[in-house]
């Protein structure tokens, strides 16, 4: 453990000076720091070499950039134009937009986002690795750089690079594309942003830092799944379905409302139709329909693994592939309490739910005994489920055999740590292996294939 700390120590120090070196020096400046620090090792014995001169004159200019860079006081104003959401993996666009506020004309601008430290703490080092680290020698695995770097990438997506602003003229706007892909769900906070100018000698970068809080909701990961279909007829959904405003298979009328695509010529009402000069359908309370159960098992020791990331996205994938328009899904997990949230038919959008998804932990101090009572609460409910696991024990087994028992067509998928391909016995599934899918982690699209 000790061990570990001064390593973590090392990393951690060792990437705020990078970070402030690549930031204030320009290419320029990292070459004359180069030549003196290789002048400073040359030139130790001035009685045999003559670099300790060129020692003096590079540190000279260095410090001449140096100080220069403190009178850089220019007043500016800046702000982000940013997208509603971005997605795990995937490039997210947004525009930067710079004012200059002062009476002269501002050019070799720079400009920097800055976001939360990327850095992970020390409980993050210890008890995440790396994808596949169990493939590295002796020594990557104990020191853990390999770990860190990647740890680094998830939490900072290219947030920091460098962009170059086109002159601003004397009070005027300019505007500079930028992107981040990020490496992980959840909001992503973007804390301020800085201004940039070289020296005259174009070795060292004076600061304007802004601020400029903002952040972005970064939805799950999605993959695309191929067509399926889940067993399950209508159910009888008693109470609250005059909620779904769907022209519905009951005979009690409701109301009147527009006619909408899709609206079956059976339903319009044609006086009203004549009276208010467009189409007009009648109402009914809807009392049967199709309802899913989306089941997330969220219980792990660990804050974090990919097993539970590849289990969110498959749940955001399934909640963008079902059709809510013309059924219910329910998501249910286990958080800090037991959880059911529904879209579809009017109560709310997928995009909800991927928000929600965006923003599940996992359940580190409870069982997953927690998770059955919610599901059974609403069986009368669910013409279908899918299970998405993070194992295939005994109680998860009897989870699926109760829900079989009740008639509830199932869907059942095990999530598995890479390189763990060894077959599974489906238990309670035996005979419909065709609803029972075994997902090894780097290998989720292939194995979806098989739906």
């Amino acid at each position: 453990m000790l061990l570990k700390r001064f390593v973590y120590g090392i990393f951690r120090h060792s990437y705020y000076l990078s970070r402030w070196y690549r930031r204030r020096f320009t290419k320029g400046g990292l070459l004359v720091a180069a030549g003196l620090a290789i002048s400073a090792i040359v030139g130790l014995d001035t009685n045999l070499t003559m670099a300790y001169q060129a020692f003096t004159f590079l540190l000279a200019l260095l410090l001449i950039s140096m100080v220069w860079s403190l009178f850089f006081r220019n007043s500016y104003t800046a702000r982000r134009i940013l997208p509603r959401f971005g997605t795990v993996g995937e490039t997210l666009p947004y525009r930067l937009v710079v004012q200059n506020k002062s009476g002269k004309k501002q050019s070799d601008l720079y400009i920097f986002d800055n976001g939360d430290d990327p850095r992970p703490n020390f409980r993050e080092f210890l008890s995440i690795d790396e994808p596949k680290e169990e493939d590295r020698n002796l020594f990557d695995r104990i020191i853990g750089y390999h770990r860190w770097l990647w740890l680094l990438s998830k939490n900072d997506g290219g947030i920091s690079a460098e962009r170059s602003l086109a002159t601003l003229g004397p009070n005027s706007e300019g505007e500079v594309q930028a992107e981040v892909v990020p490496g992980q769900r959840g909001y992503l906070h973007l804390r301020s942003l800085s201004i940039a100018r070289p020296d005259p000698l174009g070795l060292f970068k004076s600061f304007v830092t802004l601020p400029a809080e903002q952040s972005v909701l970064i939805l799950p990961k999605r993959y695309s799944l191929p067509p399926f279909n889940i067993p399950g007829n209508r159910r009888y959904q008693p109470g609250g379905v005059a909620l779904t405003y769907s022209v519905g298979d009951s005979q009690e009328f409701v109301s009147m409302r527009d006619y909408r695509p899709g609206d079956p010529l059976r339903r319009i009402h044609w006086r009203s139709w004549a009276k208010t000069g467009r189409p007009v359908v009648r109402e009914y309370q809807e009392e049967f329909f199709v309802r899913h159960g989306l089941i997330l098992d969220t219980f792990q020791k660990t804050e974090r693994s990919e097993k539970f990331e590849e289990a969110v996205s498959l749940a955001s994938s399934f909640a963008c592939a079902v059709q809510t328009q013309e059924s219910l899904l329910d998501l249910m997990f286990v958080g800090p309490e037991a959880y059911c949230f529904t879209a579809g038919r009017g109560l709310a959008l997928t995009d909800r739910m991927l928000e929600i998804l965006a923003s599940v932990r996992p359940c580190m101090d409870k069982e997953f005994d927690s998770l059955p009572p919610i599901v059974f609460e609403r069986s009368s409910l669910l013409s279908g489920c899918i299970c998405i696991f993070l194992s295939w024990d005994d109680e998860r087994q009897q989870f699926i055999s109760n829900l079989l028992e009740l008639g509830i067509p199932t869907l059942v998928l095990v999530i598995r740590a890479a390189g763990d391909s060894v077959p599974l016995d489906p238990g309670p599934m035996g005979g419909m292996e065709e609803r029972f899918l075994s997902l090894e982690v780097g290998r989720i699209e292939e194995g979806l294939a098989k739906l």
